[in-house]
């Protein structure tokens, strides 16, 4: 299934031929907290991927006025605005294509044969960057409430010339 970016009508660049590098902020697992490190983070973005648990609109509203949006439904996402959210979806950003789904056992498809360059999945509030049959596979973390111990963060996908792609995870919080 494929979405429409949500946020500005007249995005900084066209995102489907953009000139390269191309900047996606990767978030997930918000939980209602709109960190000011997270804002700040995603300030410079060409766009921005949400993978789910968002758990209230004006988190997607304050993201989509920064950058261009892409979001799926988490598992604490509920209510009319979730709903119209998808469970999984894929974007075409710089001329790669990017799968994003909130629990990657929920992923539907095999990504390597559909052409995705990119899995982005949240969930386990755990950064986590592997490589399977040539897909990236990417979870930022979670930007929102500190839980089990593990680090507050998110990551950068950086698209390069010729669909490079370049991971960078970042902690937004010491």
């Amino acid at each position: 299934m494929s979405a429409a970016i949500i946020g500005r009508s007249q995005p900084k660049r066209h995102l489907m031929s953009a000139k390269h590098p191309l900047r996606i902020a990767l978030v997930a697992d918000t939980h209602n907290l709109l960190r000011p490190e997270l804002l700040a983070f995603v300030e410079g973005a060409d766009a921005i991927v949400h993978a789910g648990d968002i758990c209230e609109k004006r988190v997607l509203d304050t993201l989509a006025a920064i950058a261009p949006l892409t979001a799926v439904r988490g598992n604490n996402d509920h209510g009319a605005w979730a709903d119209a959210l998808p469970v999984q979806t894929t974007v075409a950003l710089g001329g790669v294509r990017l799968a994003v789904v909130h629990e990657l056992p929920g992923l539907q498809g095999d990504p390597a044969a559909d052409g995705m360059a990119a899995v982005v999945s949240g969930h386990s509030h755990r950064p986590a960057l592997e490589t399977r049959e040539g897909v990236l596979y990417v979870n930022p973390g979670s930007a929102g409430p500190r839980r089990f111990r593990l680090p507050v963060s998110a990551a950068m996908l950086t698209i390069g010339s010729h669909g490079a792609l370049d991971v960078e995870h970042v902690n937004l919080v010491a």
